[in-house]
């Protein structure tokens, strides 16, 4: 017989529920990555139907001693949404484990895969600093990442080419979908421009992508020279070694994906000013094309809304930026001397934003 609770006990008791799921949250995330470095999502995909349990842990690289808990750690993935149990053929009593929209992308071959970003982000090199947010609070350090390991995230990434390649192949990756999107769905973004530079452009996935869908038009990449050290352009597409606060090759347009947001609006203005100084002025076609979230932009999505708070907080814990609010971008923009923008929430959790001289 069920025993009736107080209303007062019964609020502790989802409290209690609530924050203990916050506490254990990183077990998803890690459970995630487990599952990946197991390559689970590609044994199940490419045995083609749905996969029992005595089969998944058959064809696993583990000790079959720990076999049992493959079972607990495809439960948790169920309830997270990455894998679904399935009837392996209709004249079969047994269920499979097969893959759902979310684990799609986690598979190695899939042309967007956002393997390289959990790995990337996963690794302790980025999860230790969090362990120093309270004491950051409470010192002078610009960021917790210092902290943690004595150099801020760009000295490390130079002198620790297991984080720079990491971390360039994580955001190779999200390019891939970015560009494939932009060139499909927001070629007119591109129209009457005859050059543009990809700042900060990692290893060129952009920015190769775009010198190929418009073979006319001249495209370089502006990054730090360890990152474009041994890179190699082509007829319509050029690396450059240098430092975006100093000076920004001349263009037609500035691609900024996912820069701004990893600095401070000091430093940002820096940048913007870097831009305005590197395209045609007002009435001669030249702008300046960012790619970042603006933060509200998803009226209702509460997923998206926590995502991006996510994003913000991962940019103040390793780097001095943050994610911004239109009101925001807007004040940045006429900072630098800038007249008007233009916002397209056509990203997912991010913006392209034409911002006009």
């Amino acid at each position: 017989m069920d025993l009736p609770i107080g209303a007062e006990y019964r609020e502790l008791l989802s409290s209690q529920a609530h924050i203990w799921n916050h506490i254990f949250n990183f077990i998803n995330s890690m459970s995630l990555k487990c599952a990946v470095q197991l390559g689970i999502p590609d044994i199940i995909h490419n045995h083609g139907k749905p996969m029992s349990l005595p089969e998944l842990v058959q064809a696993l690289p583990i000790n079959k001693a720990k076999a049992p808990c493959i079972y607990r750690l495809m439960r948790i993935l169920i309830h997270s949404g990455f894998f679904t149990k399935q009837r392996k053929l209709e004249n079969e009593q047994e269920d499979g484990y097969a893959l759902t929209p979310a684990s799609r992308p986690l598979l190695k071959g899939h042309p967007f895969s956002v393997t390289p970003l959990l790995l990337a982000m996963l690794d302790p090199i980025m999860t230790t600093p969090f362990n120093f947010l309270s004491e950051w609070f409470q010192n002078d350090h610009k960021t917790s990442f210092e902290m943690a390991h004595g150099r801020t995230l760009w000295d490390y990434a130079g002198h620790e080419p297991r984080l720079n390649t990491f971390f360039n192949d994580a955001m190779a990756s999200d390019a891939r979908l970015v560009t494939s999107m932009m060139i499909k769905e927001c070629a007119g973004v591109f129209e009457g421009l005859n050059s543009l530079v990809d700042v900060g452009g990692g290893t060129g996935t952009v920015a190769k992508a775009i010198a190929d869908a418009f073979p006319h038009m001249r495209c370089s990449v502006l990054e730090l020279p360890h990152v474009v050290a041994d890179l190699q352009g082509s007829d319509n597409l050029e690396f450059v070694a240098g430092d975006v606060f100093e000076a920004i090759p001349c263009a037609d347009a500035v691609l900024l994906k996912w820069i701004l947001h990893d600095w401070n609006d000091e430093e940002c203005l820096k940048i913007l000013k870097r831009c305005k100084e590197a395209i045609p002025c007002k009435g001669k076609g030249g702008k300046v094309i960012i790619i970042d979230m603006v933060l509200d932009n998803q009226k209702g999505d509460a997923e998206s809304i926590e995502t991006q708070l996510f994003f913000d907080i991962l940019m103040m814990a390793i780097v001095t930026g943050k994610e911004r609010n239109e009101k925001e971008w807007e004040k940045l923009f006429l900072d630098a001397g800038f007249s008007d923008y233009k916002i397209t929430p056509i990203m997912g959790l991010r913006s392209i934003i034409e911002v006009y001289p």
